[in-house]
């Protein structure tokens, strides 16, 4: 059996809006794995989990994403100024999300995510594939 405490530390806003909560987990009781573990995580509104949230948060403390006062950066390419900027640059630029979660794999001696091919690429192939057999027919 597991028991998880759940605490709102701070709310998320868009300007005025609140987009989401701020929360953190803690394990009190874990028979199955050592308890008193921790967690931070965003939970927004319509989405769940952020995963950019976390990407940010695990990469800044293995200084992978490194912060300059109020500045994300990954090898030199701001992500944004402030975390909620930094979560959203990584929500558009998907290739550079996965890059730092395999990063984040890799140091923790986890399996890393093979890129899957955006609908860009696979239309393109798709292009390719029928060039190719009208070549073919004439």
């Amino acid at each position: 059996s597991v028991r998880l405490d759940v605490r709102r530390v701070e709310s998320i806003k868009m300007g005025n809006d609140v987009v989401g909560n701020r929360t953190k987990i803690k394990i009190v009781k874990n028979k199955v794995a050592p308890p008193f573990k921790q967690a931070d995580v965003d939970i927004m509104y319509g989405e769940g989990i952020s995963r950019e949230g976390s990407l940010v948060d695990i990469g800044t403390e293995m200084d992978i994403v490194n912060k300059s006062g109020a500045w994300y950066s990954y090898e030199g390419e701001r992500l944004g100024q402030g975390r909620e900027n930094a979560k959203q640059f990584l929500k558009e630029h998907q290739d550079i999300a996965l890059i730092i979660e395999n990063k984040i794999r890799e140091a923790s001696n986890l399996s890393t995510i093979v890129a899957a091919p955006n609908e860009a690429e696979i239309i393109a192939e798709q292009e390719e594939e029928e060039k190719l057999l009208l070549e073919i027919e004439q």
